[in-house]
């Protein structure tokens, strides 16, 4: 797309001038003889660059520099302006404007500041699309599941998202601990500001304390220059602590310190650097236990626990499977470039049989298999990753069709696998609560009208569970 100029002069010649020197540099440009008649255009059409006189008739290029910054604050502005009015012209470039040009001016000159101008005005336009494409990607709403736990992790995330308090997301290993970062982050006042992550058993202490708190030049052997830490790039943002639990001791008293006092200092340094960053912690790991053992500080532990958002793994959601498959399907056929294709009735047993010890991100990695694989209209069994492609598995994903006969479509496959799992899970609940319908019903996160509806349409006998527990 062409880059929009609209020139403004109250001199007709040097519209004309202008408009035939950037036409015939591939700019699209429009004209108006007065800022009343360019406020007119810019309310109608958009303008990547306004060029004005700043004198002009009772609305002078000053207002119109105004008019646009309030009203159209992407478009940049370059003031024309007399010969003996530079203090005016840097007055201009305090209210806004993105440059100057004296009369009279030189053709080159002017195309060489419009490069300039529209260079900057686009790389602009750029970092605020992939702003606006990031925020699309990691809102929370985007975070999958419609399964009771799900649904908490998703109540507590609009909570918390727009205050300053510490979260701590606990969960098995790869069940989405970094998205919930994302989402909060994202959701929050801070979102303008940087996201930065650290793993913290990817480094030594040693490493992990230079990466966290940065390091002054020969703090240490390679430390040829002095370097901020991860805790100084966040400063107004948001700061994720992964893997928290496999933090060295002495380094937990420094990440004490610095959600306590607000300050940090760098390796090797003495002076004190004030910062103001959110803090995000998650673990796969018992942190209660490694405090008892001595082998996690129980007061860190107190200060990261304050919001506590805790990711189920993905056998205890097995409701949510169907739908996770469906977004992780259309998200790999999107990211790879293939064309979107159905699972067939086989392989979506198999998916659901497995049991993804890799929660998550097993599933998302083996579907992103299965869609590079797939040579036919549908994925079928073969295209899985090899462990699931076994006539055990397959069997097992074909267990509890019983008697009935094969399903006919996919639809009613993957209704029979659900409703299989919703059986299970309802009758385990009710099983450990010795059939207490209300117990059942808190701990899965659902309405005793809703469960009692479930128990109806799968016609299970409560009574039963307590018979057993007598």
């Amino acid at each position: 797309m062409k880059q929009s100029i609209l020139v403004v002069d109250d001199e007709r010649a040097i519209c004309i001038a202008i408009s035939r020197l950037l036409k015939a540099r591939g700019y699209e440009v429009d004209t108006a003889q007065s800022a009343e008649s360019a406020v007119e255009k810019l309310e109608q059409s958009v303008f990547h660059l306004v060029i004005t006189d700043l004198s002009m008739g009772k609305m002078s290029g000053m207002d119109l520099l105004e008019w646009v910054k309030q009203h159209a604050p992407e478009t940049a502005v370059i003031m024309i302006t007399a010969y003996g009015s530079e203090k005016t012209a840097v007055e201009a470039m305090k209210l806004g404007a993105s440059d100057y040009v004296p009369k009279p001016f030189d053709n080159d000159e002017l195309e060489l500041k419009v490069a300039r101008v529209l260079e900057t005005v686009a790389e602009k336009r750029e970092n605020r699309l992939l702003r606006e494409q990031v925020e699309s990607t990691y809102r929370f709403e985007n975070l999958v599941g419609k399964s009771p736990s799900m649904q908490r992790v998703f109540d507590v995330i609009r909570r918390v998202a727009d205050s300053d308090l510490t979260v701590l997301v606990r969960g098995p290993s790869g069940t989405g601990k970094e998205l919930v970062a994302n989402a909060i982050h994202y959701n929050s006042p801070r979102r303008s500001k940087a996201l930065i992550k650290v793993n913290c058993a990817a480094f030594s202490r040693e490493l992990v304390e230079s990466e966290l708190f940065g390091h002054e030049k020969g703090a240490f052997t390679g430390a040829t220059a002095t370097k901020e830490g991860k805790f100084e790039i966040a400063d107004g943002g948001t700061l994720f602590l992964d893997e928290i639990g496999d933090m060295a001791l002495e380094t937990q008293a420094k990440i004490l310190r610095v959600l306590q006092e607000k300050e940090l200092e760098r390796v090797g340094g003495n002076r004190t650097i004030k910062v103001d960053v959110r803090v995000i912690a998650a673990t796969n790991q018992d942190l209660e236990q490694k405090a008892k053992e001595g082998t996690f500080r129980e007061d860190l532990f107190y200060r990261l626990n304050v919001v506590p958002i805790l990711l189920p793994s993905l056998r205890d959601r097995p409701g949510d499977m169907p739908l996770l498959i469906a977004h992780f399907l259309e998200k790999a056929a999107d990211r790879l470039g293939r064309p979107k294709k159905g699972l067939s009735p086989q392989a979506m047993r198999a998916l659901l049989a497995h049991e993804w010890k890799g929660n998550v991100r097993e599933l998302e990695h083996a579907i992103e298999q299965a869609v590079v694989l797939a040579a036919g209209e549908e994925i079928e069994v073969e295209d899985l990753p090899s462990g699931m492609t076994s006539d055990a598995v397959v069997a097992a994903a074909g267990a509890g069709a019983g008697d009935r006969d094969e399903p006919a479509t996919f639809k009613e496959a993957k209704q029979r696998v659900v409703e299989g799992f919703e059986r299970q899970f309802i009758e385990e609940a009710l099983q450990r609560h010795s059939g207490n319908i209300s117990k059942a019903a808190e701990e899965m996160g659902m309405y005793r009208q809703h469960l009692q509806g479930k128990l109806s349409e799968y016609e299970i006998d409560a009574s039963v569970y307590r018979k057993k527990k007598s």
